[in-house]
């Protein structure tokens, strides 16, 4: 039984390193619907379950200190790929169909917990909080949210469990769907002949850019994105509280401004962001399920099918949206996919209409990491109220 801060910390860097490992080497199809950072989350909270480590006093003081001070400066490291220059290459219509798939996403969590926040647990309105910030951006923005509202870990395992299986059906549903593409078309009566255009000048704008990750980039960037982290915390106890904005909440919010400002600037171009933020991110996914137990899991079926519900109100609103603005199936379900599923499986739908339509994939789930925090945020917000 694990009792001190080191061989607890140790073991879950040590076990989220051989899960993807794992899910790099082996190619096993569980992967492509269980990822390895959803494993990471089920298997941590399993093994805190049977009791693997106790919640002495250096276990909490490790997973505070380490989850307080990662959370900002991963939230920085991720934004640091989100240049808004770029992302206006996409042209309106890709725009106004990303922000079409994020209204009728956080639409559908307010209809969808209107309906059934009776059979909910008090409180719950916190967990569809942070899933909204992961359904708009990403899991960094989940975990985001979670430490602005202060969500009980014990409660994120309902956010990751509607995450994992809601989210594997939709993937399976939008790739499906290529294959109706003119039909939709006709339907909506779109022109999508500027899409190949939009995807090659993204291609382009990529070009010669330096891809090897060296010992300077790797230390700069960790150094500023820490320093971003201190300096988000302390401004964050500095600010006015009230009962939604905590210290908490302003430390996320202004990393995430730092992240945006600084996405313009010669740091963005250092390589290496992406690596230490996944790093970061496994590390605190692991932090939160260590923390979590399977025996508080007693409604998992009524968040799995509220999670449906949110699906079903966001799908028939895009489309609705779509036919009156006239927009084809790949703008409106690359959309949808780079709000719900972020840049593990946008390119991947892209791709399924045409190679030179990725970038516009990867472009759109970026987009999610800037509005994903702040979208889940405002979610929160107006679930509190109702």
């Amino acid at each position: 039984m694990i009792q001190n801060a080191l061989p607890y910390v140790a073991f879950l860097i040590f076990f989220a390193g051989l899960l993807v490992f794992l899910e790099k080497t082996l190619k096993l199809k569980v992967f492509k619907y269980v990822p390895a950072i959803v494993m990471l989350y089920f298997f941590a909270m399993l093994l805190s379950t049977l009791g693997v480590w106790q919640k002495t006093p250096a276990i909490n003081g490790a997973y505070k200190a380490l989850k307080n001070g990662l959370l900002p400066a991963m939230i920085f490291l991720m934004l640091l790929r989100c240049d808004l220059r770029k992302i206006a290459k996409l042209g309106p219509r890709m725009i106004l169909g990303f922000f079409a798939a994020t209204v009728t996403i956080m639409i559908g969590f307010i209809v969808t917990f209107a309906i059934f926040k009776g059979a909910f647990e008090p409180g719950s309105w916190k967990a569809f909080a942070a899933l909204s910030g992961s359904w708009i951006g990403g899991t960094g923005n989940m975990v985001a949210v979670q430490g602005a509202l202060n969500v009980p870990d014990s409660a994120m395992g309902y956010t990751l469990l509607i995450d994992s299986i809601d989210y594997s059906i939709w993937v399976m549903f939008l790739l499906w769907a290529v294959s109706f593409a003119p039909a939709f078309s006709k339907w909506t009566k779109s022109n999508s002949r500027a899409l190949d255009e939009v995807g090659q000048k993204l291609s382009a704008s990529t070009e010669g850019a330096r891809t090897n990750v060296e010992f300077v980039d790797l230390i700069v960037l960790l150094g500023t994105s820490l320093l971003v982290a201190a300096l988000s915390i302390w401004i964050g106890d500095m600010m006015p509280k009230s009962v939604f904005f905590q210290s908490s909440t302003w430390t996320v919010l202004i990393a995430t401004v730092a992240g945006v400002i600084c996405a313009m600037t010669p740091l963005a171009k250092l390589p290496g962001s992406n690596h230490l933020s996944n790093l970061m991110l496994y590390t605190i996914v692991g932090l939160i399920a260590s923390r979590a137990n399977f025996a508080e899991l007693t409604q998992a079926p009524i968040y799995i099918l509220a999670g449906f519900c949110i699906l079903g109100i966001h799908a028939i609103l895009l489309a609705l949206v779509a036919k009156l603005c006239k927009l084809d199936l790949f703008t409106c379900g690359v959309a949808s996919l780079a709000n719900i599923g972020g840049v593990a499986s946008a390119p991947i739908l892209a791709a399924a209409y045409g190679e030179a339509l990725v970038p516009i994939g990867v472009l759109m789930a970026l987009m999610g990491y800037i509005v994903g925090t702040g979208g889940g945020l405002l979610v929160g917000k107006v679930l509190s109220i109702l």
